[in-house]
């Protein structure tokens, strides 16, 4: 396993550990509450995080072969 696969634990962090100090109504992000832009955020990091991944291990591979 590359060093680069523990990447997958930020969001999975972000999304269960970060939402309880996420969770405030009053500060209101691009008209969304602070909370559901937090969420709306991780997953677009997620996404990003799996294609540097992905990138990473196809460029790899090419390395290996």
């Amino acid at each position: 396993m590359k060093w680069y696969h523990f990447l997958v634990i930020f969001p999975l962090l972000a999304l269960t550990v970060g939402i309880y100090y996420a969770n405030r109504v009053e500060p209101f992000v691009m008209g969304l509450p602070f909370l559901m832009f937090w969420i709306v955020a991780w997953v677009v990091v997620s996404a990003l995080i799996m294609l540097l991944i992905n990138v990473l291990d196809s460029r790899h591979s090419k390395e290996e072969q």
